[in-house]
């Protein structure tokens, strides 16, 4: 059968379309999107819940959001959530009225006060983003979340963040001096601490502002007896409204509400923030365990001993690490002890402003500590000591990180945010945990914790199968057993992350006469309850309804898709919404379209949504098909005339097509498999995506032509002279770009391989290779051809030839086999099966005979290490191809004849590599520059993200803006004066794409290595 149009329902309602309706007609100047695939996507954030929205709207400035409100007050039944960097674990930003984003536009630095140390922000800006332009003034902004690399300051102010270190540093409420808000009547609204008597004079009037002032005054002066008696005296302590600090010390600032909040009373656009210096000095202590319970037990005495931070990871969460790229940055730096010795783990930050006062530190730890060794009281295991601070940001990135590894674990069970932030105070928490233990075990559920053990707040996420109806009541169960445990010990249920759909809780805890003054605050700020309704309470006298635990997830939406469905398009399936693909930092290679569209849905957490909600209506559409199948494109076969028809003349609304642009702007850059947490594949599900949607719709020519490069380029290469003239000429670029869709075409190498090696390597005769002895084989090095390195650019293989040479080895040329990648990136899935199968049969062979094997260019590499083994699974076989890097680094013939260099440059150098490689092999930076320390040379590796080509995405016309911004994000400036250091690129499309707008062209590292050897 043909693959069926997809419909989605629309639950747009006739106020919410006259609103849109009014709002475009109005001096709104920013963005309103109502596609279904834009609000899909902010259909879910860091939970588990699912709210589809109405629409999403990006204010630019302080006038939008007052004429969202001022239009909205027409509307009464429109609601609006605030939404910034969507982490939040509970929900607490989702809504199915509209989604207000803060985060595209509002995120500049309004004023730095250096002298002052304070700040004037934005609030979509985000939080590492801010420290990173207060870093060169010694300032930072100090609460300190796992999210920070995405996390935006208004999702910080709306849920009162703190994070590592908040014993010595405080919550992000701390921090405010003051903020600039809409009321959701239009009202632009400026706090700070107010003297009683002022704020009295401020109630008088007639304003919104004003009946704010008259009901915080009567809530929260009139009821201080009561409200210092329920809120308990815990360093987390997050109360959703903060009575207890509204009125504090004789003065009254309504921030301190707004704090916390969650977008149910105000948008908040501006925040000035008191900062802090960054130490001169820091260490951080690593501190191994042989059991989580002796590291819970232990935590108390390193908090007594004025430690900055303690941060507390189980087993659970260390397996998963070790699993992960990110282990590779800090394995060494963890203390050097037996696996079974290594069950728990204590990070201890010490900071100072001078060396005296960090030895006093430490020389005091390391007493105590040592004492506890040697006695065996406390069962730790070792210690390991860091000082540098890039070291130490790196232990804390694993640390950040433990949330999404969690998600690692197998099986239809991952564990679920809804108990992870409970506080109780420090004292009680290894009780406490104990019984939560208990709780967790007596249910047969499996659980990773980790956590802030100096605030005695702990993360705990049990494993449950929420599209199970049983489990999802489990959930529920486990969340009320949870909460009575917690308030046995004198704890809270949302000592961090906010309260969200757990809002039904409220009353229970905060009594009924204080929940009746927040209700009543509710109302001064917004009495017709359209500021992201039912979150935290609901406006007095109003019978609107809180929301709860038991509401919509995401798992019962999908519940409708069969298991073996699901199966073929697994990666999509295991997103579980960390969002670590939103990273903002231009140098980190995560995500290259998500950081130059700010555009969600061109994330790989937007495109899994997509592809999911994508197969959720495949299945409604074509049941009969799909029960009995996995979601391939051969249950979907179109004859050619249909495929015409849905082309020409088929429904421009069919959901396929928004799902297909946004799979169009993934680079297949690979990136998300490995820089995610639980590894989502992008790459692969769209191949699958776009292999399905072509049973349907007409593929564009430069599908074609991408796919067939691997038998184009060999045909092209044997009149070089005369494809170049083509290719070169004025009208040929015209057409290609016109027709075809490409721009900047490369022009093959002349003269060409053959010509630049013959009678250097040794002609390829695979039963000759048969018939050597093993010695004779070893002497061998077979360089796997790709495409791009031996049609486009010969000179890099002639120099890997050459080095081979030099280090006396033989080079065997093997024939140029085409590999599949360009049909993989296309989503030709049969082509690029049968390619895969004929290449994967030579390369084995020739690994059966243990002769080392290299290829040119590492992305073409990886294709035999990831798309082989998913798609061949056994019948890849065992071969093994090098990189570069890795081939030397592990060659001794190369350690013997670097010791003979004498001529060495004294210029330095700087690496860039391949987005790709550097992320599926960390290790490849260190290599790089151990091979050329062999030599004597100095090579510095440079941070930098996607440089926009990526195989052939940047030559596409429509992607040629997208490419240029990523170049210049953090490509273009390392171009700036290689008279200090020449750059060294790895990657053959990034060394492109730097000729492409640099004008020349950079070397291969092994272009270097040759000169150097000579």
């Amino acid at each position: 059968m043909s693959l069926p149009v997809l419909t989605p329902e629309s639950n747009l309602s006739p106020q919410y379309a006259l609103f849109i309706n009014a709002l475009k007609v109005s001096d709104f100047s920013g963005d309103i999107e109502s596609s279904y695939s834009a609000r899909l996507v902010h259909a879910t954030d860091n939970s588990v819940y699912y709210q589809l929205p109405q629409a999403i709207i990006y204010p630019k400035d302080n006038k939008d959001c007052q004429i969202i409100g001022e239009i909205g007050q027409q509307y009464p039944s429109v609601a609006f959530s605030a939404r910034g960097g969507g982490t939040g674990t509970n929900g607490q930003s989702l809504t199915e009225g509209i989604v207000v984003d803060i985060r595209r536009y509002l995120n500049h630095v309004l004023e730095i006060n250096v002298e002052e140390k304070w700040v004037r922000v934005q609030t979509g800006i985000v939080k590492d983003q801010l420290n990173d332009i207060l870093r060169p003034f010694g300032l930072f902004f100090s609460p300190d979340l796992s999210t920070s690399n995405r996390a935006t300051l208004g999702g910080m102010i709306n849920t009162d963040a703190s994070g590592q270190g908040s014993l010595v540093y405080g919550k992000t409420s701390d921090h405010l001096l003051g903020l600039t808000a809409v009321l959701a009547n239009g009202e632009l609204v400026e706090t700070k601490p107010l003297p009683i008597d002022e704020a009295k004079q401020k109630a008088k009037g007639v304003s919104q502002e004003s009946q704010i002032y008259q009901q915080v005054l009567a809530s929260c002066v009139g009821h201080r007896d009561a409200i210092l008696t329920k809120f308990p005296p815990l360093n987390r302590f997050l109360t959703g409204y903060d009575l207890a600090h509204a009125y504090d010390d004789g003065h009254i600032d309504i921030g301190r509400l707004l704090a916390g909040s969650e977008g149910s009373l105000a948008f908040i656009t501006e925040a000035t923030l008191s900062l802090d210096d960054i130490a001169q000095y820091k260490a951080l202590i690593n501190i191994t365990y042989r059991s989580f319970d002796d590291a819970l037990r232990h935590a108390p005495q390193l908090v007594k001993a004025r430690a900055t931070s303690v941060e507390t990871i189980d087993s659970t969460v260390l397996n998963f690490a070790k699993t992960d790229i990110v282990w590779h940055d800090i394995h060494e730096l963890i203390a050097d002890v037996p696996e079974s010795e290594l069950l728990g783990l204590n990070l201890v930050e010490y900071n100072a402003n001078s060396e005296t006062e960090m030895s006093a530190h430490i020389q005091q730890f390391e007493t105590t500590i040592k004492q506890s060794i040697e006695s065996g009281e406390g069962g730790i295991s070792g210690y390991a000591i860091t000082y540098s601070k890039a070291d130490i940001q790196r232990i804390y990135a694993m640390r950040k990180k433990a949330v999404g590894l969690l998600g690692k674990s197998k099986g239809s069970k991952k564990p679920i945010a809804f108990v992870e932030d409970t506080a109780v105070p420090p004292e009680h928490l290894a009780d406490y945990i104990q019984e939560f233990r208990a709780l967790l075990d007596n249910h047969g559920l499996a659980y990773g914790m980790f956590g802030h053990v100096d605030a005695g707040v702990l993360h705990v996420r049990p494993a449950l199968d929420l599209s199970d109806p049983a489990q999802e009541m489990l959930m529920h169960k486990i969340s009320d057993e949870v909460v009575a445990i917690v308030a046995k010990y004198g704890g809270l249920m949302w000592g961090e992350h906010g309260k969200g759909f757990r809002s039904e809780y409220g009353p229970a805890f905060f009594g009924e006469v204080l929940f009746e003054e927040m209700r009543k605050i509710k109302a001064a700020f917004d009495p017709h309850n359209q500021m992201n309704p039912g979150k935290i309470c609901t406006p007095f006298n109003s019978d609107a309804k809180l929301v709860s635990v038991k509401d919509k997830k995401r798992a019962s939406v999908e519940r409708v898709i069969p298991i073996e469905v699901k199966a073929a398009v697994a990666p999509a399936f295991e997103c579980n919404g960390n969002g670590l693909c939103f990273n903002y930092d231009p140098t980190s290679p995560m995500c290259p379209s998500s950081k130059v569209t700010q555009d969600r849905r061109h994330s790989p957490k937007g495109r899994a949504s997509m592809l999911r909600e994508w197969v959720r209506l495949v299945v409604a559409t074509s049941p009969q098909t799909l029960d009995k199948t996995t979601l391939t494109a051969h249950a979907f076969k179109t004859p050619l005339w249909k495929k015409c028809l849905n082309t020409w003349f088929g429904s421009k609304e069919d959901f396929s097509h928004e799902v297909k642009e946004v799979m169009d702007g993934c680079l297949a850059c690979k990136s998300c498999t490995h820089q995610c947490p639980v590894n989502i594949d992008v790459p692969e599900f769209r191949t699958t995506f776009l292999s399905i949607y072509h049973q349907r719709y007409l593929r564009p020519l430069k599908d074609f032509l991408v796919s067939n490069v691997e038998r184009i380029a060999p045909l092209a290469a044997s009149v070089p002279a005369l494809h170049n003239k083509i290719m070169g000429s004025a009208l040929i670029k015209r057409v290609m770009q016109s027709t075809i869709g490409y721009v900047d075409m490369p022009l093959l190498s002349s003269p060409t391989l053959a010509q630049r090696t013959a009678g250097v390597v040794e002609p390829f005769d695979m039963q000759a290779l048969r018939n050597m002895n093993a010695n004779e084989q070893r002497q061998r090095v077979v360089i796997v051809q790709d495409p791009f390195t031996s049609f486009y650019d010969a000179q890099c293989v002639e120099h890997l030839v050459s080095v081979i040479v030099k280090v006396g080895l033989i080079p065997v040329l093997m024939p140029f086999t085409p590999n599949g990648k360009p049909a993989h990136v296309k989503g030709f899935l049969d082509k690029f099966n049968d390619q895969a199968k004929n290449m994967a049969a030579q390369l084995n062979a020739i690994h059966k005979l243990g002769i080392t094997m290299v290829g040119a260019d590492a992305s073409l590499v990886l294709c035999f290490r990831d798309e082989y083994v998913k798609t061949l699974g056994e019948k890849r076989g065992d071969f093994h191809v090098h990189t570069i890097d890795e081939w030397l680094n592990e060659l001794p013939e190369f350690e013997n004849i670097a010791r003979t260099v004498v001529n060495i440059t004294s210029r330095p150098y700087t690496l860039m590599a391949h987005c790709s490689e550097k992320t599926a092999l960390p290790q490849t930076s260190a290599r790089w520059v151990s091979i050329f320390k062999k030599l004597g040379a100095s090579l510095l590796p440079r941070a930098s993200g996607c440089c926009g080509m990526a195989g052939t995405f940047g030559h596409e016309v429509s992607n040629l803006d997208a490419s240029r911004s990523l170049f210049d994000m953090s490509w273009s400036s390392a171009f700036e004066d290689q008279q200090k250091s020449e750059v060294l690129v790895t990657g053959f499309s990034c060394r492109s794409q730097v000729a492409r707008f640099q004008g020349t062209k950079p070397k291969h590292p092994i272009h270097v290595i040759d000169e150097i050897l000579k």
